[in-house]
């Protein structure tokens, strides 16, 4: 594709997102009365929500240690603070253009020439798969230990939109699609030696064992119970962000630490949606959970969920342009060095 082409095509996604961000937000907002707004806002103890951006800092630093351990097979020499980089770098990567934050870390890591590129994203895959595990874990717990709205809201408002969503003529591509796929990868492999002579599928070839040893490194780490205490904090700190969060707000005074529960996972699918750092998706999801289970006004559910983003929001962008500053100093400094000699 031609420079201008490119361009185009990613002024077009930004468009695209960005007019999504803005009917989510429009629908969030809707109806709100502003001088409730206003006054909500003046009401917040700010000193819990300080309290929340700290718990979110310790999470970046535990994403950072739990990621350092899948990578360590890779190369041993793979530093703590390199690892927390690529975290915090990806978060604010994510509010240029969403999804896009997992290459930037993994570029983060490359660029120190310790490990490839595709090595680096194989173990993020593996991270990833982790977090949704452990998400699906935390949403079949809220479930049933919940209350019967819980399930009612998930049901009425997530998981019969979807199948609805889904009709018939969909779920055959989709299973035709998969077919093809999977005897596609068979026929490559079997031809994998013939192949490999063409470039297109060299270099495929040497992505997919990029990938492969990525995966391999992190079956192969040596603290694997340390993995899973580091997944256990971290999702104790995305849940500390939510009660603080609640214990901030006198309009949502009552709600206790099982509704923080729920709130951080209803409020995780608003992250999920490929919007620049969920803005709009965020606020519109959880404003209508908290309409629907608790009967919170709406102006008061979108007062929580607009001071919940953005205290995130503040935190993810302040780390990581930090990130980017130390390591653009660190390369000058390394850069003056060389000179010097």
């Amino acid at each position: 594709m031609s420079g201008a082409g490119s361009k185009i095509k990613k002024v077009f996604q930004w468009t695209l997102m960005l007019a999504l961000a803005a009917v989510l937000l429009y629908f969030a907002f809707r109806g709100v009365k502003w001088e409730d707004f206003i006054s909500g806002i003046k009401s917040c103890n700010f000193s819990w929500i300080l309290v929340s951006m700290l718990a979110s800092i310790l999470a970046f630093v535990i994403r950072g240690l739990r990621w350092r351990l899948v990578m360590l097979p890779l190369n041993p020499s793979i530093t703590r603070r390199e690892a927390y980089d690529g975290v915090t770098i990806a978060y604010l990567t994510n509010f240029a253009l969403p999804r896009a934050g997992e290459l930037a870390r993994c570029g983060v890591i490359s660029a120190t020439g310790k490990a490839s590129f595709e090595a680096v994203l194989g173990t993020v895959v593996l991270e990833r798969s982790w977090d949704m595990v452990s998400y699906l874990v935390i949403l079949f717990m809220v479930l049933i230990a919940g209350e019967s709205s819980f399930r009612q809201f998930v049901t009425d408002e997530v998981w019969h939109p979807a199948l609805h969503s889904m009709s018939f003529n969909i779920l055959w591509l989709v299973a035709i699609v998969a077919a093809i796929a999977v005897i596609g990868c068979i026929l490559v492999f079997k031809y994998r030696t013939r192949l490999r002579r063409y470039r297109f599928f060299s270099k495929l070839f040497s992505i997919a064992g990029g990938l492969i040893k990525g995966l391999v490194s992190g079956l192969r780490m040596k603290g694997k119970w340390k993995f899973l205490l580091y997944t256990v904090m971290l999702w104790f700190f995305y849940w500390l962000m939510s009660y603080t969060t609640i214990l901030a707000f006198p309009q949502v005074e009552g709600l206790n630490w099982a509704d923080a529960m729920f709130l951080m996972v209803v409020g995780s699918l608003g992250w999920i949606v490929p919007v620049q750092g969920g803005i709009g998706a965020y606020h519109f999801i959880l404003s209508m959970a908290m309409y629907s289970i608790y009967s919170i006004p709406k102006t008061s559910g979108v007062i929580f969920a607009t001071i919940s983003h953005e205290s995130q929001a503040l935190t993810m962008l302040l780390c990581g342009v930090v990130s980017l500053v130390a390591i653009y100093a660190d390369r000058r400094k390394k850069e003056k060095v060389k000179t010097e000699k």
